[in-house]
């Protein structure tokens, strides 16, 4: 009696071996996905679209945030820049080649700086300086970190700034000044900030454009003595250094951010440059001219020349109501040039434009004891001589305890009241008939700074 089976028969041996050549098949195809993985995954091997000279076509660009500048996601540094810089990198325009740069000095990107300066401005002393600071770490002002100084050359040469975040004043400015050639910007020269505890020769002294900048920047800072070192003291009154703080100040001007100073003429020892400012909210613009001259050499550039012309009609118009001599800064009799402060008729009270002016003298006169003015009262035709005499002196001395009450002393004041003597328009047309816009701009008083 046979039973029957309950367990599958075993294949027999042919059967297994039918099987082997699929093995062998799977594992040759598993080995040849590990070398492609291996291939792609291995460092230092990067598909050739992936290089900066290639960027890829379809990765958006990222959206930059004005005044900050981004920094790359990988933390990796080159090791050194090569020791036989490349040409300098060309770009369309100054800003563009700028901010490339300034995006590789706060990434530490030394071989992607080497590229973008180029050989002709990389000395071996700037690129051992640039390892320097590479290796301190470099990091932009977040404010203004990044500014155009000024034409150099018009339409061809042009000097920016970059300014490092947490650096002394003295050690902190980097200068490019980039060329323009065949339509293409790129870097002529770079001025690296000297190591800290070291002083830069005595017979490398600044050029005019950086004479001019400084100039510039101090007043718009109201810091009048750190402007008034630029220039030559025969020829520019302090009267018109302080009438050009005034100015900024009412008129509330900055440097316009593109081409502020521009080159107009050149020679051996004379230039002069035009100066272009608009207003805070950028919607008016206006400028003035500064004429630089260097003195026998050694010696550094002075400013020799100021003209207002434009700036004060410009003030004229939209601080005084369209009265081109109702203006902080007048011609004195004398010579030279005085500030001037204005009254309404019969009136010897202060404005709140008169107190802010005044705010900025008394700051000239704090900071040097031994610095003395003039207060010189005035007033129109109209009344009596003795009222008038009367009244020009108050008005000198009202103005004399505005600044004793801002903390000058009184030994560094003296007050005159010269009454309708001195007027500086007519008070009368020249048909005898009433002038009221002269006798406006008589209505003063003037502060001659006997410095």
């Amino acid at each position: 009696m046979k039973f029957p089976t309950i367990f599958p028969r075993i294949p027999t041996a042919p059967m297994q071996r039918s099987k082997i050549p699929y093995f062998f098949l799977g594992l040759a195809f598993l080995l040849a996905i590990s070398a492609v993985a291996l291939l792609i995954i291995k460092p230092g091997v990067k598909p050739i679209a992936q290089t900066p000279q290639n960027p890829p076509a379809t990765v958006p660009a990222k959206q930059e945030v004005p005044g900050k500048i981004d920094k790359p996601v990988s933390q990796d540094k080159p090791k050194s820049i090569p020791e036989n810089p490349g040409v300098a990198t060309s770009a369309n325009s100054p800003e563009e080649l700028v901010n490339r740069i300034a995006k590789a000095l706060e990434s530490g990107d030394l071989v992607a700086l080497e590229r973008l300066i180029g050989k002709d401005a990389l000395d071996p002393d700037a690129v051992a300086r640039l390892k320097t600071l590479n290796a301190a770490g470099l990091r932009l002002r977040e404010v203004n970190g990044i500014r155009e100084v000024g034409e150099l050359e018009l339409n061809s040469r042009t000097r920016w700034l970059l300014e490092l975040a947490d650096q002394d004043p003295d050690h902190n400015k980097i200068l490019l000044d980039l060329t323009r050639k065949n339509g293409k910007w790129s870097v002529e020269k770079i001025t690296l900030p000297p190591s800290p505890g070291t002083e830069l020769p005595k017979t490398v002294l600044p050029d005019p454009l950086d004479i001019a900048d400084a100039f510039v920047q101090a007043v718009l800072k109201q810091n009048f003595e750190f402007a008034r070192a630029f220039v030559d003291p025969a020829m520019v009154s302090d009267a018109k250094i302080a009438g050009l703080c005034i100015l900024f100040e009412e008129g509330e001007y900055k440097l316009r951010k593109s081409k502020p100073l521009r080159a107009m003429f050149q020679r051996q020892d004379t230039i002069g440059f035009l100066a272009n400012v608009e207003t805070s909210d950028g919607k008016q613009s206006a400028q003035f001219s500064l004429t630089l001259k260097q003195p026998p050499a050694p010696s550094k550039w002075i400013v020799s020349e100021i003209n207002l012309d434009q700036l004060l009609a410009d003030y004229a118009r939209r601080v005084a109501g369209g009265d081109v001599y109702y203006s902080p800064l007048v011609k004195n009799p004398a010579g030279g040039d005085t500030l001037a402060l204005y009254f309404e008729f019969d009136q010897d009270e202060m404005n709140p434009r008169t107190r802010r002016q005044l705010e900025i003298v008394s700051m000239i006169l704090k900071a040097d004891p031994g610095k003395k003015l003039t207060l010189s009262g005035h007033t129109d035709a109209l009344g009596t001589n003795d009222y008038n005499n009367s009244l020009s002196s108050r008005r000198a001395d009202v103005v004399r305890d505005f600044l004793i009450a801002a903390g000058v002393a009184k030994s560094q004041i003296a007050t005159l009241g010269k009454g309708s003597s001195q007027p500086r328009r007519p008070n009368v047309t020249e048909t005898g008939e009433d002038n009221p816009t002269g006798r406006r701009a008589n209505r003063r008083t003037e502060i001659y700074l006997d410095f």
